[in-house]
């Protein structure tokens, strides 16, 4: 068996180690073409468009 904790940590010391355990929402921004919000530094999904000009062509429906 391993061995067991010899005292029951605090609520406070358990607290602090899950300080950083928390998520984060994603940061979004708006397309310069479109106005469709997507991950920065990465081509629009919708319009395939990336600094001011189409760099994938999306098909229209």
């Amino acid at each position: 068996m391993p061995p067991q904790p010899k005292r029951k940590l605090s609520k406070g010391r358990r607290d602090r180690r899950r300080a950083h355990d928390a998520l984060t929402a994603r940061n979004l921004v708006a397309c310069s073409n479109c106005g469709e919000m997507r991950l920065p530094h990465t081509v629009c999904p919708k319009c395939g468009h990336y600094k001011g000009r189409e760099v994938i062509a999306v098909e229209k429906e």
